[in-house]
């Protein structure tokens, strides 16, 4: 049985990064082609082009439409090689830096992960998940290695809305138990083989670190400030999960993360916050979870404002039939919750949803 374990090259973080990244991308090509929303460019391009131009390297700008497209990868592959790009930088959330990823491997240049908001594990991954035009799923690709270099700016992060970091805490929140579910049954994980001790250790820490700090966390950054508690979250959102989650394994979680895309009504709503009603799913899929600890995750995603109902990610007003059509394209073979040791059929999924937004509405009724 092999066990296998991977890492992005180097993580960095802390207060002000942003200032300093040229001496760490610098020695990773002279040429540095970055991946961002107009948004992200007009709020960081000055910062990042001072400090890469300060290290002696070429910035180039590629302003992709928001959406991380097989059509955006090719665009972006185009610029990267008609440049000679030999770094590939990704500024933003999950989307920039995907994208980013996937022009990277695709052109054999270094790539970087630059976070500027922690609501999801995207930056560490060797994974780029793709969405139509439209913002409906649309496969992955696995590259063959981990970003290069990781670099977040934690006053850059606190700066960002609340609901970012919320929504990173929710992705997070899965991930040992994502984790834990598919160690069960020795599954392999994205990395190519069984979870490693530290894998799962890491992915047990990521939890514990979110339930002690997280709602500190969130208050600190409603006031923009850098705390320790902040810090911890920012490394537990965007490292401890990341490692955990693809040296560790997924489950029903992130099936329904990833795949509630389907339905219309979601589309507002974020990677994370998807994947939070998801952990409340699986948390009542899974009869081997101990109650109390099920009520006390239900509680903390509460107490931070994680959506643990249909109606908190706009799917109140779906019939059962449309829910149980969704529960029959999540259960086809080759989804993640068929990573748990037990066969999860689609009535199975459906009565865990419908359980899940009878657990997470009365919790919610009960702590107001």
């Amino acid at each position: 049985m092999i066990k296998t374990i991977i890492f992005p090259g180097r993580y960095v973080q802390g207060s002000g990064s942003l200032d300093e990244a040229g001496k760490f991308i610098a020695p990773l090509g002279k040429k540095v082609l970055v991946v961002w929303d107009s948004i992200v460019n007009k709020m960081f391009s000055e910062r990042l082009e001072a400090s890469i131009k300060k290290a002696d390297a070429e910035i180039f700008s590629f302003v992709f439409s928001g959406e991380c497209s097989r059509n955006q990868k090719d665009i972006g592959i185009q610029k990267a090689q008609a440049l000679k790009a030999d770094v590939v930088v990704g500024v933003g959330g999950g989307k920039a830096i995907d994208l980013a990823k996937a022009i990277a491997f695709n052109t054999n240049a270094h790539m970087v992960s630059l976070p500027t908001v922690a609501s999801n594990d995207a930056p560490t991954s060797s994974c780029s998940v793709y969405y139509t035009d439209d913002g409906v799923l649309d496969g992955f690709d696995v590259w063959p290695r981990n970003p290069d270099m990781v670099l977040a700016d934690s006053q850059i992060i606190a700066n960002a809305p609340v609901r970012w970091l919320v929504s990173g805490i929710g992705d997070a929140l899965a991930t040992w138990f994502e984790a834990e579910a598919a160690f069960k049954g020795r599954r392999p994980a994205f990395a190519g083989g069984v979870p490693t001790m530290t894998a799962m250790s890491l992915a047990r820490l990521c939890y514990e670190t979110l339930m002690a700090y997280g709602i500190d966390a969130k208050m600190d950054a409603e006031n923009h400030v850098v705390t320790p508690a902040l810090e911890k979250i920012i490394e537990a959102n965007i490292l401890l999960s990341g490692i955990g989650w693809e040296s560790g394994g997924l489950a029903t979680a992130h099936t329904l993360g990833n795949g509630l895309s389907i339905l219309e009504c979601t589309h507002p709503y974020s990677h994370g916050e998807k994947v939070a009603f998801g952990l409340v799913t699986q948390l009542c899929l899974d009869d081997d979870i101990d109650p109390q600890e099920r009520l006390d995750v239900v509680d903390f995603m509460v107490e931070l404002g994680l959506p643990v109902s249909f109606a908190e990610l706009g799917m109140a007003k779906l019939a059962k039939d449309e829910l149980m059509k969704a529960a029959v394209a999540l259960t086809e073979p080759g989804n993640f919750l068929h990573n748990h040791v037990f066969t999860v059929s689609a009535l199975d999924l459906f009565s865990a949803m419908v359980k899940a937004d009878a657990l997470g509405s009365s919790r919610k009724k009960l702590l107001k």
